[in-house]
């Protein structure tokens, strides 16, 4: 049987606001000196939450692993639209929002379920050529972006105090909550952007069981090795 590296696997790691996905995984493999490191699915600089970070050969399972379903959780805040779907955006319209019950919220968001064809906003990290969108969006290029396929297994809303809605989304990979966000907005008529967002669950990985991203770079070698995943169980 081929041998393992201690280090070969995976870390489930509780990424905070601010610092990029890239960010945190450069700075945890300077830190612990791995030649290796990548994520299996990036979160917005924003975002918070579950970031699995695939270690040595542990990088061989990152297509597999990115193509797992998602659970997220955040905030929709409604009467604002932005540039970026997102409360990293510029404003671009402001709406007075209408008077509306959890119920209400909950009858359009049913809508969003099922299978659909979502547009990637241009400012994401899909590619065109090459370049990443938001680099483009920069600029203040605006390209043609393909759809893509995708699945809301759910999108549920919990709580609504105006103008903020607390929900929770199941989806498949590649899905886009800001997107999810912009177009409830503008199915409601008033608009909407994602004010915040937290991944939960990503296959069979739930936060629950991941480190604080500061704690984590407290540790020893020795300490990180405790924590984890085993190639092997990973690709189990």
């Amino acid at each position: 049987m081929e041998a393992f590296d201690p280090l070969d696997g995976a870390l489930l790691v509780d990424k905070p606001a601010g610092p990029t996905s890239h960010d945190v995984v450069e700075n945890i493999r300077r830190h612990f000196a791995i030649k290796k490191a990548g994520h299996a699915g990036t979160l917005d600089p924003a975002a918070t939450g579950l970031l699995i970070i695939l270690l040595g050969r542990g990088t061989k399972l990152s297509e597999r692993l990115m193509s797992d379903d998602k659970v997220y959780a955040g905030t929709i805040k409604f009467g604002e639209t932005t540039t970026s779907f997102d409360a990293d955006g510029e404003l671009v319209a402001s709406l007075p929002v209408p008077p509306m019950t959890l119920d209400e919220i909950n009858k359009a968001a049913d809508a969003f379920t099922g299978d659909q064809m979502q547009v990637p906003p241009m400012v994401s990290a899909v590619k065109k050529d090459g370049v990443p969108l938001y680099k483009l969006a920069r600029k203040g290029v605006e390209v043609e972006r393909k759809p893509r396929l995708i699945h809301i297994y759910s999108f549920r809303f919990t709580d609504y105090q105006e103008p903020f809605g607390q929900f929770r989304v199941g989806c498949t990979k590649g899905t886009y909550v800001r997107t999810l966000a912009h177009e409830l907005g503008q199915k409601l008529g008033c608009g909407a952007h994602l004010a915040t967002l937290r991944r939960l669950v990503s296959g069979k990985h739930d936060v629950a069981d991941a480190i604080q991203y500061e704690d984590l770079l407290k540790f020893s070698n020795a300490d990180l090795q405790r924590r984890v995943i085993p190639f092997l169980k990973l690709a189990a």
